[in-house]
């Protein structure tokens, strides 16, 4: 494979740009090699500098479940430019999107729009506390909420991808206020919010979690989450910016049930624009300023070009059999990435919920982060690098997901395996 011009590329990223990329896990540092630079991208595929093509399975970390570059969603984007890129005023678009995710998600019965995924936790946290009036967070460990610094503590993504413990420039007096639990260990919640109920605000989980693999919850987790927390005044807050959208219309919480207090959006609800979202109950979003005293804005809130391209996205997803299908292609591509494994000796732990796959190269069970941190992340680096010379993007690291979407094929998924079999044979 040729990487002569991605090469020179990343040797002059380095100059300008720390680590030569603008998010860590891109840098390839748990894969080794050093990156690709992307020139197109159009349905299922990526196409590099260099020429070379890719069935893409990241997927810019889930946000394009319809494929890249859909006709629909270009065009649309393209008219909105024509009127302008950015107002700093309300329009009409942003109220069309709003009330499409207020109906998609009955819990969210108002909802803030903003520009990142980490900005609508962070906003989410600050109502928690300023709803309760109490300064308490509970996360859990390797969940990754993005980077605001009181929620870093344990964290996965890029943190769990290069190994970095704890961030330098947090300051202990920030997450002196987080606590953090297992993934799926429900007593050992029990027992921080029994010590700990008078001071916390909030409880905030990835409903599946994504950022240390695909861990799915177990079959009592979230809804034993949704008691404790009513039954001591906590806010229960979703993080669904990656499960929105992508594993039903109805996210997680429709998936398994489950109403939480306050829910955060982001990826899908962009069109593959930079978008967040965060709502819940009327009560708590007026709060909210200007309607109430928790201050949050944003130049960019409600951007009409990321407005329409998730008006246009999410149209398309409520497609009639839109999510059976794209289920039924999942599943054969989780099965038979298993299949192969098992046929070449490679213990392999397969995850997977909607069009969230994981593939933990360890015997297993993965419940949570301890146990995802066994996989051999060397045996995964050699994977990735022979499905890379056969054609075929992963995630350049073990600890986060893989994804489909509408334009992958089966034809795509059959090449994917044919590669996958002959590289679980080389590792």
């Amino acid at each position: 494979m040729k990487t002569t011009i991605s090469k020179q590329l990343f040797a002059k990223a380095q100059r300008y740009i720390p680590g030569g990329v603008n998010s860590p896990v891109r840098a390839f540092r748990s894969v080794g090699g050093q990156p690709l630079f992307i020139k197109r991208a159009k349905g299922s595929r990526l196409y590099d500098v260099d020429g070379n093509s890719f069935i893409d399975y990241v997927l810019s970390w889930g946000p394009m479940i319809l494929g890249h570059a859909p006709a629909t969603v270009i065009k649309a984007i393209a008219r909105a430019a024509a009127n302008g890129t950015s107002y700093g005023a309300p329009t009409e678009l942003e109220v069309r999107l709003a009330q499409m995710i207020a109906e998609a998600l009955p819990s969210m019965q108002q909802v803030r729009l903003v520009s990142s995924g980490t900005e609508a936790v962070m906003s989410a946290v600050r109502l928690a506390r300023g709803y309760t009036k109490r300064d308490g967070i509970l996360k859990f460990e390797g969940c990754y909420h993005g980077h605001s610094d009181y929620l870093l503590a344990k964290a996965g993504s890029g943190l769990a991808t290069l190994g970095i413990p704890d961030c330098p420039g947090v300051p202990a007096d920030f997450t002196k206020h987080t606590l953090t639990a297992p993934y799926n260990d429900i007593k050992t919640v029990q027992r921080l919010i029994q010590m700990h109920h008078r001071n916390l605000a909030c409880v905030i989980v990835e409903p599946v979690a994504g950022n240390m693999g695909v861990v799915p919850p177990g079959s009592d987790f979230l809804h034993a989450l949704r008691e404790l927390t009513q039954a001591h005044g906590i806010l229960l807050i979703f993080d669904e910016v990656i499960t929105g959208f992508r594993v039903g219309y109805g996210g997680a919480q429709g998936l398994y049930g489950v109403a939480p207090d306050l829910t955060c959006l982001g990826k899908i609800i962009g069109g593959g624009l930079p978008v967040g979202a965060y709502g819940g109950r009327k009560e708590l979003m007026q709060m909210i300023a200007p309607a109430g005293p928790v201050y949050q804005a944003g130049t960019l809130s409600g951007n009409p070009l990321a407005v329409t391209a998730g008006i246009e996205t999410l149209k398309r997803l409520k497609t009639p059999g839109f999510y059976k299908k794209l289920d039924k292609l999942s599943a054969r591509l989780a099965d038979g990435l298993g299949e192969a494994a098992k046929r070449a000796g490679v213990p392999l732990t397969q995850t997977r919920v909607g069009s969230m796959l994981g593939a933990f190269f360890t015997r297993g069970p993965v419940v949570d982060y301890a146990s995802a941190k066994q996989s051999d992340t060397q045996r995964y680096a050699k994977f990735f690098h022979a499905m890379l010379d056969r054609g075929v993007y992963f995630a350049p690291s073990q600890f986060e997901a893989a994804f489909l979407s509408a334009a992958h094929t089966p034809a795509d998924v059959e090449k994917t395996l044919l590669a996958a079999r002959a590289a679980f044979k080389s590792v």
